[in-house]
């Protein structure tokens, strides 16, 4: 290690290499760059239920139910379609109520109008309440017969996913008689290594392909971005969603997906081959002319395609750097 007369003066840590020992080594070089820098992303994913289009079929009162529109699971349904009559002793003494706040109200003294009518709004949010429709309140008030049965309609449409309901039986307030899932749009979970998560960013688009389906890609978007890793698999669970016409994504289904970034504006980035990672410091060689190289301390940032990895700080654009056969040069600089 050494200067000669008139030289700039360098690191003290830069080593002079002829150039038939360089020929020997396989050195090899290149220049830090200005480019775009992007990532592909391949991973695996399980088509699901899109959460926010499941709805629980339940009653709100006690009752017995005494007939089934709706028998099989997987059964498509459209919104207000009717799933099963149920018979309930709450709903007789209710209807019951609200006819005789009708006699009443159609037969009310003068000096008590505003009394009667308090009784029938009241009766008829009563039935509203547990989920009488309008259409069944208006027929109530027309025919003026109590209605033995109630008949409980589906609030989306969907297929259903889960199914209670028995003819004949009985069921309690509260409890799930049907589940229907609106396939329209389905969710995506995928799986991705930690490194590769400063690429990932909500609302980034996401494609996917089936296996059953091949050469057809779907196009979706990153809906959510779990906050924490697999402490098994150190990886990162993205939640994606994908709009589903014809139903031909099916919840249960794998799928290839693949996802694209690309940092904004240029980057100066180097191969990663470039660079000696000792695990507490990263290295690349740069070479100041006439055989001479300097071991230089580098920061690195994101990694992208290619194998190539934005600098950060330590280069500068337009700078030769070692390629290969740095790890002799590497050798050589600590014997000094």
């Amino acid at each position: 290690v050494y200067e000669e007369a008139g030289e700039e003066k360098e690191p003290s840590s830069t080593i002079r290499i002829d150039p038939v020992t360089q020929q020997n080594m396989g050195v090899r070089l290149g220049r830090v760059e200005q480019k775009s820098l992007s990532k592909s992303i391949r991973t695996f994913g399980t088509i699901t239920y899109d959460e926010t289009g499941l709805y629980s079929v339940n009653t709100k009162f006690n009752g017995w139910i005494e007939m089934l529109y709706v028998e099989f699971l997987g059964e498509p349904v459209e919104k207000g379609q009717p799933l099963f009559d149920i018979y309930s002793p709450d709903l007789l003494t209710a209807q019951q109520e609200y006819l005789i706040a009708i006699q009443q109200q159609n037969g009310r003294k003068r000096n008590a109008p505003k009394r009667n009518d308090r009784l029938l709004d009241a009766s008829r949010t009563r039935l509203s309440y547990w989920d009488f429709t309008d259409e069944q309140i208006t027929q109530l008030e027309t025919a003026g017969e109590i209605q033995k049965t109630i008949t409980i309609f589906s609030p989306a449409s969907g297929v259903v996913i889960k199914k209670s309901a028995l003819k004949g039986h009985y069921v309690k307030a509260g409890e799930h008689q049907y589940e229907i899932a609106d396939l329209s749009t389905v969710w995506v979970d995928v799986d991705i290594y930690e490194y590769e998560l400063p690429w990932v960013h909500k609302g980034m688009p996401a494609e996917m392909e089936l296996s059953y389906i091949p050469g057809k890609r779907y196009a979706g978007e990153v809906l959510f971005i779990y906050p924490y890793l697999d402490p098994k698999t150190r990886t990162a669970r993205l939640r994606l969603s994908f709009s589903n016409p014809g139903n031909q994504l099916k919840p249960g289904m794998y799928a290839n997906v693949y996802l694209q970034s690309i940092m904004p504006g240029k980057r100066l980035v180097v191969p990663q081959e470039a660079v000696i990672d000792s695990g507490v410091r990263k290295r690349v060689f740069v070479s100041r002319g006439k055989g001479k190289f300097e071991p230089r301390e580098v920061t690195l940032g994101a990694e992208g395609n290619d194998y190539m990895f934005e600098v950060i700080a330590g280069l500068s654009e337009g700078e030769e750097i070692v390629l290969s056969g740095q790890f002799m040069l590497d050798s050589d600089c600590l014997l000094y």
